[in-house]
């Protein structure tokens, strides 16, 4: 690899078998990564939905689980979260993939900085359709009835779902509220946690850096389904870039 301290942060792709353009970019982005850095950390809702079966991987987003594959095999440390479309991430990251997962707000070193990370979502919800959904998603029960659900039936499902919450997309008034509201928790979690030097979050689209005091940052990469965007942190603290070919 050509860089031993650099992280690069992506944060809701949302790719399905539909995603087009953007599962393509996305993966040709992945060819890039063992040049460039020694940590990826994708922060949430790489997929538009993810289960852990047993003994079944979802067609749709094979092209991508492969690309990330030669992503770990070039050695480059891997780490997932679990975000509010793809929270159930049970054991196929660590066993197939050899990736870390995190199903909860966890702290690690990135590029040599402290971060605290968590994908966003049940932390500063506005949307009380969005908060129903993480409640309801969250629990062992609802994973347990999912489970018995036959695959073809259960991506129908969530199909159906998606369609409904893109037609009740949020407006722009109520984006930057959510915006606003997470980059607050942000600075009150930098605050409360004195030996932090990051907090990572993504879920609301929006793109966000701020200093908050001497080398200490809120960092939201924004979402890659939104222009290709992503993170990267050096030595010298996290930047934000757009992919451009």
């Amino acid at each position: 690899m050509a860089s031993t301290s650099t992280a690069i942060v992506v944060s809701d792709a949302h790719l399905s078998e539909d995603s087009g353009d953007t599962a393509a970019a996305f993966q040709r982005f992945l060819e890039t990564v063992p040049d460039c850095c020694e940590h990826l950390l994708i922060n949430g809702d790489l997929f538009e939905f993810w289960f852990t079966y047993r003994s079944v991987i979802p067609r749709g987003v094979f092209k991508t689980l492969a690309a990330l594959t030669q992503v770990r095999r070039a050695g480059v440390q891997l780490t997932i979260t679990g975000g509010n479309h793809d929270a159930w991430g049970g054991s196929f990251w660590k066993r197939e993939m050899d990736a870390d997962y995190i199903d909860r707000p966890a702290e690690m070193t990135l590029a040599g900085w402290k971060a605290w990370i968590a994908h966003g979502h049940g932390l500063v919800e506005l949307d009380r359709t969005g908060l129903l959904m993480h409640r309801i998603t969250a629990h062992r029960l609802t994973e347990a009835t999912f489970r018995l659900v036959h695959p073809d039936l259960s991506f129908w499902m969530v199909r159906q779902i998606s369609k409904r919450l893109v037609r009740r997309r949020w407006d722009e008034s109520t984006v930057a509220r959510a915006a606003t509201a997470q980059a607050e928790f942000a600075k009150q979690a930098l605050n409360d946690r004195k030996g932090i030097d990051l907090v990572v979050l993504g879920h609301t689209h929006s793109p966000a850096l701020e200093l908050c005091g001497e080398n200490r940052w809120y960092l939201n990469p924004g979402a890659w389904v939104d222009g290709y965007r992503f993170a990267v942190i050096t030595p010298e603290g996290p930047e934000l870039r757009e992919l451009s070919w």
